[in-house]
């Protein structure tokens, strides 16, 4: 079992240009230390490669290819080709795509990679934003919050659309393996990764990876806001396999889901009204869990 203590000590993506406290280039990090130097990556436009490819400083000591936009999955595939025809079976291809790549111009690749069953894995890093691009709304924005495309006003404020729910999407696929994380909890970040390394077909882990600038909090407290989220109940730690679901935590209470909300300036404009509901939300939602969904003690 990999942990941080035993967690490999050679770094495959350093030196990169990512903002202050960018939790995507955390996510990617801690993933390719558990994959080690035989994972090739791909990675579309977005943050990770925008800061990752800057002639000629290539921020990848393994193998690592841009992709098109929509195109991490389908790329992933013909990597995973290339491979084979060199008769190397030993590299995991990985994929590491944003929110807005992921669940609107990338999820047709990505389904058609999972209806194939590429021997893949796909990590979607969710800061929750178009970040790189100017903090535009993804289908992955959640309810309430401010963009630039969003704006917060008298009679608008931020988002009015409800977050995608792409977990349970690519769990209607019946693939191999899903799983969320967060930053916030590395540890169950870490054996999520390690554990779909080891299975064979595709693979998909949509952890949370708090952005600092286009979230409004300080470039320090981007583990504390990554795990706040789990606590408050507004994210869950969770796993399909076999055609289950199963809850990896379960909070034993809350936390304030308005304090968490508050914190970001992203959020700040919402009424006692826009928080209630976001809780109602909230509540339904773990009903639903409890009810339905295997949950691990």
């Amino acid at each position: 079992m990999i942990t941080a203590k035993n967690l490999n000590e050679e770094e495959f993506f350093y030196g990169h240009k990512a903002c202050a406290g960018c939790g995507g280039s955390l996510a990617v990090r801690i993933a390719l230390k558990v994959l080690g130097e035989k994972a090739v990556a791909v990675l579309p436009a977005g943050c990770m490669s925008a800061v990752g490819f800057n002639y000629p400083q290539l921020c990848f000591s393994n193998n690592a290819i841009i992709s098109t936009f929509a195109g991490t999955a389908s790329m992933m595939t013909g990597v995973l080709a290339g491979l084979r025809a060199r008769g190397i079976t030993d590299a995991q291809v990985v994929g590491f795509a944003g929110d807005g790549g992921t669940a609107d111009i990338g999820i047709q690749a990505l389904s058609g990679a999972i209806d194939r069953n590429d021997d893949v894995l796909y990590i979607c890093y969710d800061n929750e934003a178009y970040m790189n691009t100017g903090i535009q709304k993804s289908s992955l924005t959640p309810f309430g919050a401010r963009t630039t495309t969003t704006p917060a006003g008298n009679n608008i404020r931020g988002n009015i659309r409800p977050k995608k729910n792409v977990f349970e999407i690519i769990a209607a696929h019946d693939i191999p393996y899903a799983a969320t994380a967060t930053v916030g909890y590395l540890q169950d970040y870490i054996n999520k990764v390690e554990k779909a390394s080891k299975i064979r077909g595709t693979k998909f882990i949509h952890v949370i990876a708090p952005c600092p600038t286009g979230w409004g909090v300080k470039t320090d407290e981007t583990v504390d806001v990554a795990k706040e989220i789990v606590d408050t109940g507004l994210w869950y730690l969770a796993e399909y396999e076999n055609g289950e679901f199963t809850l990896n935590h379960k909070p034993e209470s809350f936390s304030s889901v308005e304090n968490y909300l508050k914190r970001q300036a992203r959020f700040r404009h919402l009424t006692d009204d826009d928080i209630q509901a976001i809780t109602a939300g909230r509540d339904s939602k773990w009903e639903h869990i409890l009810k339905f969904w295997n949950v691990k003690k």
